[in-house]
């Protein structure tokens, strides 16, 4: 018998963690190869994780609603085999006798000892085999986890201690002062190391952090909940803001031509493809020739530098039944024709609609668009879709009175128009950049040649 640890796969660019929602299966239950495990989601995105081998599920590291690192072990599987790749070994070597404990506290030294001579009673032989354990990229001795164990401190806790040892790790004389400090109430010390870079990184005036007020409630008034999804956009929209200095431009543009040349082609593109054509993948292959024009539109900042985008994939923000709002991405926008975009777009959006993204479906995203105009809008101020430096708001399409030149001199007639708003990052783009970018989409949408064909 042998035990596999299973962990938190790569779900994507840019994904980090995930919130555990629901186990499928109990510990004693066997379960086979590809077998779901438990259901996680991301900022966007729900997923079923499946097990990598056969075997009996023996152990759940984490718990529902609980955050998931990527990389970390979410469960313990004991297999069929002998062996296992990613399960801890064994050595033939001895360890080092254990080593005294210090304190500068009779009391804590006291108990320390009495700590220790009860847990080394119980792992005498498990220390001999110099058997360690691991959360994410720590590695814990089992003196250590016993330690842990007895003293009721959580994995969460114990990642946050600060280890004097080898590459970080935490000794036994750690966890003892940590002890000490914690029955004092004192909380966790940083190391020397740790306590420099904070020293290096943090202002000299103290700032004061705001507190959250409590919102008064009247007789009647209904609380409703954020759901998860919810609490996560949230959270994304409030770090965006507070990273990005947004600012904005806006530009009108007639798309006159645009509206005649989808009323005459609607009906024989539904007929040959089973598919219906609207202005929205119009507008994005637009946008997609614009930043080809404009290629410093298309990167991310990482620090002080930035990274400009081999591929330009375009987030296509959707909204949802239940008032929350996800975005999938086109991925190589520029490489598509209308026709192409129109497939494109119909299929993420019928899936969105149906809860059928894939993790694939809404990463890597270089800039995102938004459709305000199909609520009605006139126009709005997005909120960038981190790490991205840019988001265009599509608003709703007028028929406004408008002047129009003529060989003949201007005249009065009646357009269709947009406003379209470019909300961008000011620490790389500046206000030339923007304004050219959507003064280059302009143009690309008033010369829209009407006589293509799909």
């Amino acid at each position: 018998m042998a035990k596999y640890e299973l962990k938190l796969p790569k779900m994507g660019e840019s994904v980090e963690e995930a919130t555990l929602t629901s186990w499928l299966v109990n510990v004693g239950d066997r379960v086979e190869l590809d077998d779901g495990i438990l259901e996680v989601a991301t900022d966007k995105v729900d997923t079923e994780i499946p097990s990598e081998v056969a075997g009996i599920l023996i152990e759940k590291r984490f718990q529902v609603d609980d955050v998931i690192k990527l990389g970390e072990t979410i469960a313990v599987i004991e297999t069929d085999t002998a062996e296992s790749e990613n399960v801890t070994t064994t050595s033939s070597e001895p360890t080092n006798e254990p080593e005294t404990v210090t304190s500068d506290s009779p009391e804590i030294e006291k108990d320390a000892a009495k700590i220790e001579s009860s847990i080394l009673q119980t792992t005498e032989s498990t220390l001999n085999q110099n058997i360690t354990s691991h959360s994410g990229d720590r590695f814990y001795s089992p003196l250590v986890r016993n330690i842990a164990e007895k003293e009721n401190i959580p994995q969460k806790e114990l990642d946050q201690i600060p280890g004097t040892g080898l590459n970080g790790r935490v000794t036994k004389d750690d966890m003892f002062a940590y002890l000490e400090k914690k029955k004092s109430g004192v909380g966790i010390t940083p190391t020397v190391e740790q306590k420099t870079k904070i020293e290096k990184t943090t202002p000299s005036k103290t700032v004061q952090k705001p507190v959250s007020a409590q919102t008064a409630t009247q007789e009647g008034d209904e609380i409703i909940p954020m759901d998860r999804m919810g609490k996560l956009i949230a959270d994304h929209m409030i770090h965006s803001v507070q990273t990005s200095a947004h600012v904005q431009s806006f530009i009108e543009v007639d798309v006159t031509k645009i509206v005649q040349w989808r009323n005459k082609v609607k009906d024989s593109f539904l007929k040959e493809t089973g598919e219906k054509i609207t202005f929205t993948p119009v507008f994005m292959h637009a946008v997609a020739r614009a930043i080809n024009e404009y290629p410093m539109i298309n990167i991310s900042v990482s620090g002080t530098d930035i990274i400009k985008k081999n591929s330009i994939n375009l987030g296509m923000a959707t909204a949802l039944s239940d008032g929350n709002l996800i975005v999938p991405v086109i991925k190589n926008a520029d490489e598509l024709s209308i026709k192409g975009m129109t497939k494109a777009v119909n299929r993420l959006a019928e899936k969105a609609r149906n809860n059928k993204l894939d993790p694939d479906d809404i990463t890597g995203g270089t800039y995102t668009v938004t459709n305000v105009g199909s609520f009605g809008s006139m126009t709005g101020t997005p909120i960038i879709n981190q790490p991205q430096v840019a988001i265009l708001a599509l608003g709703a399409i007028r028929k406004v009175p408008a002047v129009i030149e003529t060989t003949e001199g201007d005249v009065i007639g009646i357009r269709h128009q947009m406003i379209i708003a470019h909300s961008y990052d000011h620490r790389v783009i500046n206000g030339a950049l923007g304004g050219l970018f959507i003064l280059k989409l302009k143009e690309i949408l008033e010369n829209f040649d009407t006589t293509q064909t799909l």
